[in-house]
């Protein structure tokens, strides 16, 4: 009986090692996390609140603003259709050339979001292959919203798939099979028994799928032109204003993002918790 006792007293860690760990912990979400955020806050209001309103409501903010959440609405749904059929398409079939799809999906992982939006240039910029034909058609895909779209796509579209996959994996599909063999169609059997499965799965790729695609720069600086008004996100506005020195609106409109990724954050810990809850669920039943 004591035997198991003192072993588990044995591996406990000492008091002191446990307090010098918590101390590096917090300190260190205290300098990179904590005092950013207050800082942005302080900045964007020290010249009051009347200032910080004419910042965020400026044309070019609400344009910078509009279009952030056009590029969101537009990405995180495609890269949702997406996520959903690569996961099923991995986890339920085997075929040759599965391990180079998963490969490819961990490519916006591996690639410099910069390469990225250099790599739309390349191809369907003025002085690509394809750039004189777009331009006697009039189509414009860089330097306006389409390539900002393109660009975001594709930096965003491992985020639903890799939280599917390996969710699909432990799942199984012996439900799936029971329900194809009591008769149900293929859309029926997905609406009812895989969807209801990995839901909060989905949800939580989408909600940080949805934050990557709200807050890149990288890839869309590359192939957005900078157009004030036009081709400017969020987060390239706060660049121009602060180049511009004008830091009271640069930080104004980044108190919108960070406000954004605290709500991404709350929002992703309760579907997190969510999910920990719905687990034992499933393996109970």
């Amino acid at each position: 009986m004591n035997a198991p006792r003192r072993h588990s007293t044995a591996l406990r860690d000492p008091a002191w090692l446990r307090t010098l760990l918590l101390t590096i912990a917090l300190a260190f979400v205290a300098l990179f996390l904590v005092l950013p955020l207050i800082a942005v806050f302080g900045y964007a209001i020290e010249k009051g609140f009347d200032v910080y309103l004419a910042s965020v409501t400026d044309e070019d903010a609400r344009s910078a603003i509009r279009l952030t959440l056009l590029v969101a609405a537009i990405s995180v749904p495609a890269n949702t259709i997406f996520g959903v059929a690569a996961a099923w398409l991995i986890t339920r079939f085997t075929f040759s050339g599965k391990n180079l799809l998963v490969s490819l999906i961990d490519l916006p992982f591996a690639v410099s979001p910069v390469i990225a939006g250099l790599i739309y240039v390349l191809l369907f910029g003025a002085q690509s292959s394809l750039g004189s034909w777009l331009i006697a058609h009039d189509i414009k895909i860089i330097f306006a919203v389409p390539g900002i779209v393109l660009a975001t796509t594709f930096v965003t579209f491992p985020f639903v798939a890799r939280e599917l996959i390996p969710l699909m994996q432990a799942q199984g599909s012996e439900e799936e099979q029971a329900a194809l063999t009591l008769g149900a169609g293929g859309w029926s059997m997905f609406w009812r028994v895989v969807l209801p499965k990995i839901g909060w799965g989905l949800a939580y790729g989408v909600i940080l799928c949805n934050a990557r695609a709200i807050g890149e720069f990288g890839a869309v600086s590359v192939v957005s032109g900078h157009i004030r008004g036009v081709t400017n996100t969020m987060p390239l506005h706060v660049e121009i204003l602060y180049n511009e020195y004008n830091r009271t609106a640069a930080f104004a409109v980044a108190s919108l993002l960070a406000l954004l990724a605290l709500a991404t954050l709350a929002v992703k810990q309760l579907v997190g918790w969510r999910m920990r809850r719905a687990e034992p669920e499933h393996d109970a039943a």
